[in-house]
This record gives C-alpha cells, structure tokens and sequence, in this order.
C-alpha cells in the first residue's frame, strides 16, 4: 500500500546515505535563516554589553509578552518531545526514535557544557554588579540562579527539535520556515524571562542546529527499508 505523498509529514527518507551538504541543500531556508541569525547576533554581541537586552526586556514589557514568553518557553521541553515521539509511532518508528535520541543528546550535552563552563546565570551576575533591583523580574517565573547560564539548555533543545523536525518535513520552504522561528521564540523567551544572556542563546542554538544536522546525517546511513522494524509504525486493524 502506497503512502499518501500529498502529506506534509514527514518526507521520505533517501535511498542511499546523505552527505551534509545535501541536508544543507534540501534545508537552504532553515539554514538561510539560521545564517542571518548568526550574523545579526554577532553583531549585537559586538556592540552591546552583557546583560543589556534583558534590561530591554525589563523596561519594555507587556502582559502579552509575559504572557506569551512564559507559556511559550515551554515549548523547548520534555513535553513537546513525548508529543512528537507519540504522534510519530503511527507514522515510522524511525522517526519517533531520530525525536527520542534529540532529546537525549541533547540533554547530556547541555548538562555537559553547563558544567563545563560554569557561567553565571542572569540574576547571579546582576547580583554581583550590585543593581539586580533594576531588574523587573515576573511574577510567578522561577527564575533559576547558580552557575549554568552558558549555553541555554533551552534554546539548544529548541534549535535541535525543530530542526530535526523541519529536515523531517516534505515541504522545505514555508515549514523550514515556521519551524525556525519556533525555535527562535524558544531562545527570545529565555532572555525575556531573565534566565539567560544572548550569548548563551546564540551558542545553544548553534550547538542544537550541529545536533540535529548530524543526527539526522546518521540516521541518513540507515536507508529506508519497510522489512526492518524500524521503518514500521503502529497500524490499527480494519474491522471487517
């Protein structure tokens, strides 16, 4: 039985293994975007001081933004990923596993280079510097202390997942697209919610760009063969 090619979701895989490059091409508008995300945070990071757009954030918000931010960040969590690997069992196994091993990776390589690095978290650095209480916190977010700022766990899982899923989806121009900004908004909440510095989502985005890029690449090894368990899904029975 054929599958239905008119679906969005998810594209079929290559019948041979595919070389970065090729990802690259078949991707160009996520990594358009992600190109120009570099480049304008380059700039800023060059420009302004630490700390300077979460004073931003702090002297310019709006209930909807409060609102948003602190609802939307959630999107880069355990939640969205369970989501996806549960919707993804009655497409291909394949997939739901490619959503699991994301999370995984990127969990032990966020902790990782947390630990690693050891930079101060917003508050902390405020704290330090004297003038926290220039800071208009929001009420009802936790905000998290400590030394685990660099690079954004957050940000790293929104730029990893989204983009596994956009080099997932057939449609690679307006879908590349919207998943990209997605993880994008992922990365302004945590500056908004004063749980992390740009350098740190500009870091964890591009390390969560690198995860999704070579574990999809990995899974490209694997051609797609419906005799193997992996290339199945979860199918109900028709009544007769």
């Amino acid at each position: 039985m054929k599958e239905n090619t008119a679906s969005p979701l998810p594209a079929d895989l290559a019948a041979r293994p595919l070389s970065l490059w090729e990802i690259v091409k078949e991707n160009k508008v996520w990594f358009l975007c992600m190109l120009v995300f570099l480049l304008v945070g380059a700039y800023f990071l060059m420009r302004i001081q630490t700390g300077d757009f979460i004073l931003y954030f702090s002297e310019n918000r709006t209930p909807f933004g409060e609102f948003f931010f602190t609802w939307f960040t959630k999107v880069g969590e355990e939640p969205t990923y369970l989501a996806l690997v549960f919707i993804f069992l009655f497409i291909r196994f394949r997939y739901a596993a490619l959503v699991g091993a994301t999370g995984i990776v990127t969990m032990i390589v966020s902790f990782g280079s947390k630990a690693f690095f050891g930079h101060d978290r917003p508050i902390l650095f405020f704290e330090k510097l004297g003038n926290l209480d220039t800071v208009n916190l929001i009420d009802g977010v936790h905000t998290v202390t400590g030394q685990t700022s660099f690079p954004s766990g957050h940000t790293m899982s929104g730029f990893a997942l989204f983009g596994i899923l956009a080099f997932l989806l057939k449609e690679k121009n307006f879908l590349n697209f919207v998943c990209f900004i997605i993880a994008l908004l992922i990365g302004i909440s945590r500056i908004y919610l004063v749980q992390h510095f740009l350098k740190d989502i500009y870091v964890g985005a591009t390390m969560g760009v690198v995860i999704a890029l070579l574990l999809y690449w990995f899974q490209s090894k694997f051609p797609k063969n419906e005799k193997n368990l992996i290339d199945r899904r979860i199918r109900f029975k028709k009544r007769a």
